[in-house]
């Protein structure tokens, strides 16, 4: 599967989750690699790229961390936006 797809198919299945359920980084790598038939290498690294370059970012809350989709406020408060 090309990285481009893959990208693809991690923003789907966060999006899916949007506003159901705070998706932790292991709950994304094990859906999408067991759904796709990826390593779970493949998926994390994926993943990571898609943080660095703002399409997903690490949320805090309640003591735990999860990934979701960045909104447009946060990408223009972190300069990825105009």
């Amino acid at each position: 599967m090309d990285i481009n797809e893959l990208k693809d198919k991690i923003y789907a299945f966060v999006e899916a989750a949007k506003g159901k359920k705070k998706l932790k980084e292991k709950d994304i790598i094990k859906g999408v690699s067991a759904e796709q038939g990826l390593t779970p290498e493949e998926v994390k690294k994926a993943m990571r790229e898609m943080i660095d370059v703002g399409k997903l970012m690490y949320s805090y809350g309640g003591g735990a961390s999860s990934v979701e989709i960045p909104s447009e406020e946060y990408l223009r408060e972190k300069g990825l936006i105009k």
